[in-house]
């Protein structure tokens, strides 16, 4: 069985090479999913001459059954519900504020830790190119990308090197694009299409955002800044 990729580097340098069209633009933010797709979304950041960071997603899931999800939280304050879920299943609004409130630490630990002091990107009017090192079921991305439109951006690429092909044709309802590299059949799991998958570590991730930090003009004004530029 041939193996596309040696590692998540290279799986971001030939996925780069199929978002061409959205480099140096002033309105492209690239957003990853932690952890995995972290150095995939560097390659493709640093490839289009845009600005990378973390879109952090937290599954809630439905308890006793906490593969299903129900919804998810994700940065920036968003949080989206599986209506079918929560209907089905005659899910109440105190037992998934209390999901919430076990998944919110675990969130607001990954957002501190990832982004220190810096605060979220500003994806309202951009192309959001949306990235992890795969897609097998695609629940968390589907997750992020519903959280992400809660930010209104004017467009959203899921862009992945590897995806399960009912999958990534899945998600050509759900967004403006998709880009899946490699869609081998059979797919088995994200895993397999890498000779290297070993995990990804919160300290690398915390590393590469840090040195791929926000220009000014794409974080969020503070109310003192807001202020004084009023005051011209």
């Amino acid at each position: 069985m041939a193996v596309p990729f040696r590692d998540r580097t290279e799986a971001g340098r030939l996925l780069a090479a199929k978002l061409t069209r959205y480099a140096n633009r002033p309105d492209t933010l690239v957003l990853a999913l932690p952890r995995g797709g972290v150095p995939v979304a560097l390659e493709v950041a640093k490839a289009l001459n845009a600005p990378l960071d973390a879109f952090v997603v937290r599954k809630l899931g439905v308890p006793g059954h906490e593969e299903l999800a129900m919804g998810a939280i994700a940065s920036g304050g968003v949080r989206i519900l599986n209506r079918d879920v929560v209907e089905g299943l005659r899910i109440s609004r105190v037992l998934i504020d209390a999901v919430e409130a076990q998944e919110r630490p675990e969130l607001a630990r990954r957002e501190i830790l990832y982004r220190d002091a810096r605060p979220p990107p500003q994806a309202r009017d951009r192309i959001v190119i949306l990235i992890d090192d795969g897609l097998a079921t695609g629940s968390t991305m589907l997750a992020a990308v519903r959280a992400l439109r809660k930010l209104r951006p004017a467009r959203i690429v899921v862009a992945v090197p590897a995806a399960a092909p009912s999958t990534c044709d899945e998600f050509k309802i759900e967004v403006d694009e998709v880009v899946c590299a490699e869609t081998p059949v059979p797919f088995y799991a994200v895993g397999a299409w890498y000779e290297d998958f070993s995990q990804v570590s919160d300290e690398e991730v915390r590393q590469i955002l840090e040195s791929q930090a926000l220009p000014h003009d794409l974080r969020p004004q503070t109310e003192f800044e807001k202020e004084r530029s009023s005051h011209g």
